[in-house]
C-alpha cells in the first residue's frame, strides 16, 4: 500500500480473496455493514502485508439435522467464515432427528425424513422427560444444494457433505424400513438426543441405496473433493443379531460386526473415489478396522486417537470435544444459555496444539488443520447459532491461518466491533447480553451438571479400549 494504491499479489483466486479480506479490516468497522453509511472516513494506514495460511483445513461444522437452518442462515455462515479466511463449512445433513436435503431417486426421505412430530424438551440425560408437541423439520431441495454450493466456491469455502453412517438412522429408516438391520419394529424420525440403536443394513441393497444418494449429492454440489461418511456412534447389536447379517459377514472373511462395520466405510468410500471425492470419517471408523488409506479421519474423541490415525498414515482433521465443540457453555453460571455442558472457553481455544508435539517431521504434515463443531441439539435458530459461534470462531481462524495467539486478545475488541457492525449476535466477553441468558424456563443452563473435561477422560478411555481390541481386516 503506498499514497496512490494497493497492490495485491496472490497466488490465485483464493489468495486474492484472503488478501481483500485483510484490507477490509484495516478499513473502519463500517466497511462490514451492507452499505456504506454518511460520515465515515475510509482510509487504510500504508504498508505492506504479506501472510500465508498454515493449514489447508480451516473450518466450522454445522449440524442442521437436530435443528433445520434455512438456507439464508447457511449462506450467512458461509459469508462468516469468509470474512474470518476460514475455507471449509462441514455439514452435517443427516442424523436421526432429520434428513435434511432432497433425494429424486428416494422421495419419501425428504417426503418423511425431514420432519418429526416434536421435540424432547429434557435438558440433560437426567433430567425431567418432557416434549414441546410442536413440528420441527425442514429441508433442501437439490437446487438450494447447488446454490449453497457455488455461493461458497465464490468464497474461497469447500462445502463438506454429511451423509452419516450406518448409524444415526433413524430418519432414513423412518423413510424406508426395509434399509433398517433389524425390521421388526416400526421407526420414526428420533424426537430426542442422544444414542439410537437404529442402523443400516449393511447388504449390498444400502450400499446400491447410499451410491444413488452420493450421486445425487456430488451432482448438485457440483465438486465434492470430500465427503463426510459418518461412522460415529454405531450400535452394532442388531448387526450381530441378524442371520442374514452375520452370514453376510462371514462371507467377507470378518469374524466381528466391528469388522465388518470397517468394511461397510471402506466399501462406500470406494463408491465415492469413483467421483473423486476422498472419505472423511469420525474417529470410531479407524478404531473399528482398516480404511482406504485415503480416507481422512476426525479426531473427535481427542487427539491421542488422531496420533495414532496419522501413524497409521491417515490425514486426520483436529476435532476434539474439548476445546472445538462449541456447543459447550463458555462459562460455568446460569446466566449462560442453555448448553450441553461447561466449560470451554476462548482462552481454552487459543491455547488449543493442532499438531501433537509428539509427532514426528514427516507425520506433522498429515495434520491438514483444525475445525469447530456446531451441534444444534441446543442451538434452535440463528441468533443461537450466533452466540456459540462467535467469537470463538474466531479464535480457530487465528490458530489455523497464523497459528499465532500473540495478540490475538488485545486486536479482538477491535474485531468485535466488525462484527457488531455486520450484525453477528455474539457472546459479549463479559457474558451474555440479558436478552441472552437463559433464564429460568427450559433454556436454563446447569453449571457443572456436564463437565467438558469429564467428557473428555471417559471418551479417550473409550478410544483407548477400543484400540486395544481392534479387529483385522482380510
Amino acid at each position: 500500500m503506498t499514497s496512490e494504491a494497493v497492490r495485491i499479489t496472490a497466488g490465485g483466486a483464493a489468495g486474492a480473496l484472503y488478501a481483500g479480506q485483510t484490507l477490509r479490516q484495516l478499513l473502519p468497522p463500517e466497511a462490514f455493514r451492507s452499505v456504506a453509511v454518511p460520515g465515515v472516513r475510509w482510509s487504510i494506514p500504508c504498508g505492506r502485508v504479506e501472510d500465508s495460511p498454515r493449514f489447508p483445513w480451516r473450518g466450522a461444522h454445522l449440524d442442521v439435522a437436530r435443528h433445520f437452518m434455512p438456507k439464508r442462515e447457511v449462506l450467512r455462515m458461509i459469508d462468516l467464515l469468509a470474512a474470518h479466511k476460514l475455507n471449509r463449512l462441514h455439514l452435517h445433513l443427516v442424523d436421526d432427528q432429520g434428513w435434511r436435503v432432497e433425494s429424486r431417486a428416494y422421495p419419501l426421505l425428504h417426503e418423511v425424513g425431514s420432519h418429526r412430530a416434536q421435540t424432547t424438551t429434557k435438558p440433560y440425560r437426567d433430567g425431567p422427560e418432557g416434549f414441546d408437541g410442536k413440528p420441527h423439520g425442514g429441508y433442501y431441495t437439490l437446487a438450494d444444494l447447488a446454490e449453497i454450493a457455488a455461493y461458497a466456491r465464490a468464497r474461497a469455502v469447500t462445502v463438506v457433505p454429511e451423509i452419516d453412517v450406518p448409524g444415526h438412522a433413524s430418519a432414513i429408516v423412518a423413510a424406508y424400513p426395509h434399509l433398517g438391520a433389524d425390521r421388526s419394529t416400526p421407526v420414526e424420525v428420533l424426537d430426542r438426543w442422544g444414542i439410537s440403536p437404529v442402523i443400516l443394513s449393511p447388504l449390498p441393497e444400502t450400499v446400491d441405496f447410499l451410491a444413488t444418494v452420493f450421486s445425487e449429492v456430488i451432482e448438485a454440489l457440483g465438486s465434492v473433493p470430500y465427503f463426510h461418511i459418518g461412522g460415529d456412534e454405531c450400535v452394532l447389536d442388531d448387526w450381530a443379531a441378524s442371520e442374514e447379517i452375520t452370514a453376510y459377514q462371514r462371507s467377507l472373511g470378518l469374524d466381528a460386526p466391528a469388522g465388518l462395520h470397517a468394511w461397510f466405510l471402506r466399501r462406500l468410500a470406494d463408491v465415492l473415489a469413483e467421483h473423486g471425492s476422498r472419505a472423511v470419517v469420525w474417529d470410531e471408523a479407524f478404531v473399528s478396522g482398516r480404511l482406504r488409506e485415503d480416507t481422512i479421519v476426525m479426531p473427535w474423541r481427542g487427539m491421542p486417537v488422531g496420533r495414532r490415525a496419522v501413524a497409521a498414515g491417515h490425514d486426520i482433521v483436529a476435532t476434539p470435544v474439548f476445546p472445538l465443540y462449541f456447543d459447550y457453555a463458555e462459562a460455568a453460571s446460569s446466566e449462560e444459555p442453555l448448553a450441553i455442558g461447561d466449560t470451554t472457553t476462548l482462552d481454552d481455544v487459543l491455547a488449543f496444539e493442532t499438531v501433537p508435539e509428539s509427532l514426528t517431521p514427516e507425520e506433522a504434515p498429515r495434520v491438514l488443520g483444525a475445525q469447530f463443531q456446531l451441534w444444534t441439539e441446543r442451538i434452535p435458530d440463528g441468533r443461537a447459532l450466533d452466540y456459540r459461534a462467535w467469537p470463538r470462531g474466531c479464535a480457530l481462524a487465528q490458530l489455523t491461518w497464523s497459528g499465532d495467539a500473540d495478540g490475538f486478545t488485545a486486536a479482538l475488541p477491535a474485531h468485535l466491533a466488525r462484527l457488531d457492525a455486520y450484525g453477528v449476535e455474539y457472546r459479549p466477553l463479559a457474558g451474555p447480553h440479558p436478552w441472552q441468558r437463559g433464564g429460568t424456563g427450559l433454556r436454563a443452563h446447569h453449571p457443572g451438571e456436564v463437565k467438558v473435561r469429564d467428557i473428555m477422560r471417559h471418551v479417550e478411555e473409550l478410544t483407548h479400549d477400543a484400540d486395544s481390541t481392534r479387529p483385522s481386516l482380510t
